[in-house]
C-alpha cells in the first residue's frame, strides 16, 4: 500500500499545475499550490490513498471515484454519528437590530435541533434589500472565545477577528451562528454532557457540523441570498467547522479555513467536543485528507501560521493536501485547493484577510 500511495502522490505532484490559472481564478493560485521543501510527514496517522478501493486496487476513472467518494463519506458519517433529520424549517425571530456603516446587524434566534433554539448574527449590506439583486452568502464560524459570535460579527474584540463584519462590508450577506459550546452551558464539558444526553452516539463534531449546516439553511432561506453562491469561513475552532461543513454540505461553493489544524496531532482534535480519543490510534482508518477530497472540485484554501503559540497549520499540513490532490485531478479542471502559509502564528494578518476576501469574492462571484 505504501508504494502505491507514494506513486499516486508523486503523480499528483507532477500534475498539480497542469492547468494554467484561468481568468476566473485568483491570480495568485499557483503561489498557494507550491509544495514546501521537505514538509514533515511524521505523526500524520493513517493516510490511505483516496484513489484506491478497499481491495487495494487503483481507481482510474471518474465513475470509480464517484462511487468511492460515497463510501468515504458514509464511513465518516458513521464515525461522527447521527443527528436529527429532517432539519426544522427556518423561522427567524428578530431579537435586536443595529444600523452600522454599510450594513445592518441583526441578532436572531432560530430552531437548531428540534426544540433547541440558537442565536446568531445576520449581517445584511444596506443595499441588499433595495437592489433586488441576490448576493453571495457566507457562513462565518467563530473561534474559541467566550465572546462567541460577538467577535466575528464585530460587536467586540480585535479587528482581525471581526471576519464576518469585514466580509459584510464588502457586500456579502453573512450569518454568524453560535457554536453549541457556548449555548446556555456552564463550560465546554457541560456542553458536551448535554449533547450526549440528547445524542449518546454522536460526537461533538457531528453537532458542530449539524449546527453549521443549520447556519447554511438560514442563509439559503433568505430572499437576499443566492442559494447557489454560499461560502464558509472560520478561524481556529471555526476553521475546523468550515472544513467539515465544506466536506459534507455541497451547498458550500467555496471556503477558507484559518488555522484549524489539518492534521489530527496539530491541535486538540481528540478533545471530547471534537472527535474524541479514537483518533489517537495510529491505525485509525480515517483522516482529513479524505475530507479535502470530498470538497473537490469546489475551491478550498487553508491559512497557516506555521509556528508560535497555538499555531496549527503550516508546512506540516501540506502532505494531507497532497494526498487529496488525486481526487481533485479526477475532475479534469484546475485544482483550486491551496495552503497560504503566512508564518505569523495563530492569527489572521490584514494582508491575509485581503486574500481570504479575494478568494471568496472570486469563487462566489
Amino acid at each position: 500500500m505504501h508504494s502505491k500511495f507514494f506513486f499516486v502522490i508523486a503523480l499528483a505532484a507532477v500534475c498539480f499545475t497542469d492547468f494554467a490559472v484561468a481568468a476566473d481564478d485568483v491570480p495568485w493560485l499557483a503561489e498557494v499550490q507550491k509544495a514546501p521543501a521537505n514538509p514533515s510527514r511524521e505523526r500524520l496517522g493513517k493516510v490511505t490513498p483516496v484513489l484506491m478501493d478497499v481491495n487495494g486496487n487503483a481507481i482510474t476513472t471518474r465513475a470509480g471515484w464517484d462511487s468511492h467518494r460515497k463510501s468515504i463519506r458514509a464511513d465518516w458519517l458513521k464515525f461522527l454519528g447521527p443527528m436529527p433529520e429532517p432539519r426544522p424549517a427556518v423561522k427567524l425571530e428578530l431579537l435586536k437590530t443595529e444600523q452600522l456603516e454599510l450594513l445592518e446587524r441583526q441578532l436572531v434566534r432560530y430552531e437548531g435541533e428540534p426544540g433547541l433554539f440558537v442565536e446568531g448574527y445576520l449581517l445584511l449590506p444596506t443595499s441588499a434589500n433595495s437592489s433586488g439583486k441576490k448576493r453571495a452568502g457566507i457562513v462565518a464560524l467563530h473561534q474559541t472565545t467566550n465572546a462567541s459570535i460577538d467577535e466575528i460579527a464585530g460587536v467586540s474584540g480585535p479587528d482581525s477577528m471581526q471576519i464576518g463584519l469585514k466580509l459584510a462590508k464588502r457586500g456579502f450577506v453573512v450569518f454568524c451562528p453560535r457554536c453549541f459550546l457556548w449555548q446556555n452551558v456552564k463550560d465546554l464539558n457541560d456542553a458536551v454532557a448535554k449533547h450526549r444526553e440528547r445524542h449518546p452516539n454522536s460526537l461533538g463534531m457531528a453537532k458542530m457540523l449539524y449546527d453549521a449546516m443549520r447556519g447554511t439553511d438560514v442563509l439559503a432561506s433568505l430572499p437576499e441570498v443566492d442559494a447557489n453562491r454560499i461560502g464558509a469561513v472560520g478561524h481556529s475552532l471555526g476553521a475546523k467547522e468550515a472544513l467539515y461543513l465544506a466536506a459534507f454540505d455541497e451547498r458550500i461553493k467555496a471556503a477558507v479555513a484559518s488555522e484549524g489544524g489539518t492534521a489530527f496531532r496539530s491541535t486538540n482534535w481528540d478533545a471530547p467536543w471534537y472527535l474524541g480519543p479514537a483518533i489517537r490510534d495510529e491505525k485509525f482508518p480515517l483522516n482529513h485528507h479524505q475530507l479535502l477530497a470530498l470538497i473537490a472540485p469546489r475551491p478550498f484554501m487553508i491559512l497557516g501560521g506555521e509556528s508560535g503559540s497555538g499555531a496549527a497549520d503550516g508546512d506540516r499540513s501540506w502532505p494531507l493536501l497532497e494526498a487529496a490532490i488525486p481526487a481533485w485531478k479526477s475532475y479534469g479542471e484546475p485544482t483550486r485547493l491551496g495552503l497560504l502559509n503566512h508564518h505569523q502564528g495563530h492569527s489572521i494578518p490584514e494582508p491575509v484577510f485581503e486574500r481570504t476576501a479575494e478568494w471568496l469574492e472570486t469563487y462566489l462571484r
